[in-house]
């Protein structure tokens, strides 16, 4: 028995004593993974380097309010507040750092002149009612304030505004009860508030700024031409068109469309940051930043339709027969390839900030594809086939017919924001004519 107990503890010595030898390789792989990701993340979006920077810098300007005498005798320790403030409103980009830096503004200065007015009004009661009338003030101002802060409107805008707006009326108001200097204090804290809010505010345009307009603009053109690189992909590997192609591997991938299902977030989140920003670039005041969402919307219905249609790639249900496949293959070939180029002009239009006629002759040649193959339908494409060999290229055609449609709202609504943002005239390019169609 004893020798059984010795035999185990020499067994868990052995086992903590290799775990012990292996502890400083599993940190050193530890470390190295680490920096290898960050490493990888910085190199996928350098701005994201450039930004750590300026943040550490703009902390550093506000923190001198502290290591000097002369500039911290007049603000004392609420320079601090300046420190924080840069923290928590210096965000990626210029859209999202004056958002939080106007709300914040004027959510202190509001918060601070009616945490005053509470205090005055509640010091002229007198010292007994001083206290219930303070009180009530602040139940009521923060219950009002919580409300409003409820609005899906505010909420999108506002929300860190109301949230400072409580913060600082309690601040004031609560804390004047037992200091007297109740003015010094607000003014004070929005002085110091205002610091921060400068050097955030100089530093974030002035020194490379990501502007949120400018990535919701070639986010929006992407997602399109994300579209139409995945009909094409679609298109090639359904009618395998290019079996024998040796290049196959090196063409894009089907799944494109996937990253456009899942940007919207992104999308409402950079439309409501570009709301915020000065006249940039060529992007102007009053820019038409809520055409994008209308745009995002139509692009990802045609996305969700793209990813119905390369079901059938991996489908289960067998392909159908080559005489079925056959007598649409041409039209379907062309509404996906015509709907392909389209997107891709677009696309374009909107990178350059052009207006080009040159997608309308694809997405006419597409209209009319769609057209003949509802009348072949509606004449009886299969009458003596079975149907379950028909419904899965029934299925593939009314998918691609339902795209059309989506690529011609996607058009409109990047015909809209062209007129509303101004873009330039250029010539147009000759398109090939198709089923009749001659366009220039």
């Amino acid at each position: 028995m004893a020798s059984q107990e010795n035999q185990e503890n020499i067994r868990n010595v052995k086992s903590a004593w290799s775990r012990l030898k292996e502890f400083p390789d599993k940190c050193v792989g530890l470390v190295t993974t680490s920096a290898r990701e960050a490493k990888n993340f910085g190199k996928e979006d350098p701005r994201r380097i450039v930004h750590s920077f300026k943040v550490g810098l703009a902390i550093t300007i506000v923190s001198l309010f502290y290591y000097f005498d002369f500039l911290y005798d007049g603000l004392g320790v609420s320079a601090m507040w300046a420190v924080i403030t840069v923290v928590v409103v210096f965000e990626f980009s210029v859209g999202a750092t004056f958002g939080r830096g106007i709300n914040r503004g004027i959510a202190t200065f509001i918060g601070g002149l009616l945490g005053v007015a509470a205090h005055r009004l509640a010091s002229s009661t007198g010292n007994k009612a001083e206290p219930i009338v303070l009180g009530f003030s602040v139940f009521f101002i923060t219950s009002i304030a919580s409300f409003i802060r409820l609005f899906p409107k505010m909420k999108e805008r506002h929300d860190y505004g109301c949230m400072v707006f409580i913060l600082t009326f309690c601040l004031i108001s609560v804390s004047g009860y037992r200091d007297s200097e109740v003015i010094e204090m607000a003014h004070t804290r929005l002085s110091t508030v205002m610091i921060g809010l400068s050097a955030t505010g100089l530093i974030c345009i002035f020194i490379c700024p990501v502007w949120a307009g400018e990535d919701l603009h070639n986010l929006t053109a992407t997602n399109i031409e994300n579209l139409g690189i995945s009909l094409e992909a679609f298109q090639r590997k359904y009618f395998e068109t290019t079996t024998n192609d040796k290049n196959q591997e090196n063409k894009p991938p089907v799944d494109g469309y996937k990253v456009v299902i899942s940007s919207k977030s992104k999308e409402e989140s950079l439309v409501n940051f570009a709301r915020w920003e000065p006249r940039h670039g060529k992007f102007k005041y009053r820019h038409p930043w809520d055409q994008y969402i209308k745009i995002a919307g139509h692009t990802r219905e045609c996305a969700h339709r793209i990813d119905a249609l390369n079901c059938y790639l991996h489908s289960e249900i067998p392909t159908p027969p080559i005489e079925i496949s056959k007598k649409i293959e041409e039209l379907c070939t062309t509404m996906s390839l015509e709907c392909s180029h389209a997107l891709k002009e677009l696309a374009i239009v909107i990178k350059k900030m052009t207006r080009s006629p040159n997608s309308e002759a694809h997405l006419k040649n597409a209209e009319i594809a769609a057209k003949n193959l509802k009348l072949l339908a509606q004449n009886g494409l299969w009458p003596e086939s079975d149907p379950l060999d028909v419904v899965p290229a029934a299925a593939v055609a009314l998918l691609l017919i339902e795209i059309v449609s989506s690529t011609v709202k996607i058009a409109d609504s990047v015909h809209r924001l062209s007129i509303l943002s101004k873009f330039k005239t250029v010539d147009p390019v000759r398109t090939p004519a198709r089923f009749g169609v001659t366009v220039e």
